[in-house]
């Protein structure tokens, strides 16, 4: 990959075991997370009873699929995470080796509090967690760049943080990747979010294992459901596809033709087959349009590429039917320091995974997408 600049669009950090204790609201100190450690020695992410998130998964395995993959296990300590995760000096160590430019970050356990149900709890966690990392990117800003958090449960309050964390240097935010049912985002409710990040040119993530409420994403502990895990990470791209369908066809792009709308860490190979079911649907019946056309000959296909980002790490066969998605929403990350990294072999697996593209799509692919949308030049 000499010669192109690597930016790992999809990473990650891991909040320090503190965080919230020592930065949250007073008010809000006794229901924070805390990490406790079970009687089997590995540590884990609690609030209140409720067990959030496991060590081994967000940064204590980091590499090891790599060495011995049947010798990872589900119990790790805190103290074995991966330095990078927490320490922004670390950080870039780590993106050194692994031969990345720049790391747009997103959170590790902050990912599934989205099931929290007390939602001024979650926008006060989320408020705190964006304070801790925007300071851990001004560490190395040229290198590091952060994804805030939002809680679009109340719209008006989701918009104000985004405001916020615009002006504090965020390249993005993330919202669930599915909201509650009942508050589905084609409803007329979100149009102050979609005007906002449009206005400021703030992409908006969905990423994977952020659904409110946990819905279809909470895998079962082992022992009760043995294939649990693997059926809630095989099927991410679900919540993607009902997301993009529901923005397309009730006309948010629109409406706001410069909102851009990420698919992060589902992969890609689903997208070919959303964009041709899209453009059949659109052409061939009513169902959903009621007799709408889209302005100036529109296709559901030319607003996915238009305003659609899709997130990969290891997805070779998405690559290849990249002409039928679109190599302009095309945007790699190495997912570190989780267990599933590429780290440290990213070089390697970019260029087993990109042999096939021309150097142009190379460069868009390994970095140029995500510098355009982030607004990275």
């Amino acid at each position: 990959m000499a010669g192109y600049r690597i930016i790992s669009a999809d990473s990650h950090v891991v909040e320090p075991d503190d965080l919230w204790l020592n930065r949250i609201e007073p008010e809000f100190k006794d229901r924070v997370p805390r990490v406790v450690r079970t009687e089997t020695g590995g540590d884990f992410w609690f609030i209140g009873d409720d067990r959030f998130l496991s060590l081994a998964f967000a940064g204590a395995q980091t590499g090891k699929r790599f060495e011995d993959p049947t010798n990872m296990s589900f119990d790790e300590p805190f103290e074995n995470v991966r330095p990078g995760g927490y320490d922004p000096d670390e950080h870039v160590k780590d993106m050194d080796i692994d031969g990345v430019d720049i790391g747009i970050v997103y959170p590790s356990l902050g990912l599934v509090l989205y099931r929290i149900p007390d939602s001024e709890l979650l926008s006060a966690l989320f408020r705190t967690y964006n304070d801790w990392v925007g300071d851990f990117c001004s560490a190395n800003p040229k290198r590091i760049k952060g994804i805030a958090m939002l809680n679009v449960d109340n719209v008006q309050v989701g918009v104000k943080e985004l405001e916020r964390c615009a002006k504090k240097g965020f390249v993005g935010a993330m919202i669930t990747s599915y909201p509650i049912e009942s508050k589905r985002y084609y409803l007329p409710e979100y149009e102050p979010l979609w005007a906002a990040a449009s206005d400021l040119e703030m992409p908006l993530s969905l990423h994977a294992a952020t659904n409110r409420g946990g819905s279809g994403i909470a895998a079962p502990v082992p022992g009760e459901h043995d294939g649990g895990r693997a059926a809630s990470q095989c099927n991410f791209d679900h919540f993607g596809r009902v997301n993009v369908t529901d923005l397309i066809f009730n006309g948010v792009f629109e409406r706001y033709p410069k909102l851009q709308i990420g698919c992060v860490e589902q992969q890609v190979s689903w997208a070919p087959h959303l964009v041709d079911r899209m453009d059949y649907n659109y052409k061939q019946r009513s169902g959903g349009m009621t007799g709408k056309r889209f302005k100036n000959d529109m296709l559901p296909s030319d607003f996915f590429r238009q305003n659609v980002f899709i997130g990969f790490q290891e997805d070779a066969l998405g690559v290849q039917l990249r002409d039928y998605i679109g190599v302009e929403t095309l945007q790699w990350g190495s997912d570190y320091p989780h267990e599933e990294s590429t780290f440290p072999r990213s070089r390697e697996t970019l260029e087993e995974i990109l042999a096939g593209c021309t150097e142009e799509e190379k460069a868009l692919i390994a970095g140029g997408n995500a510098a355009r949308i982030n607004r990275l030049d």
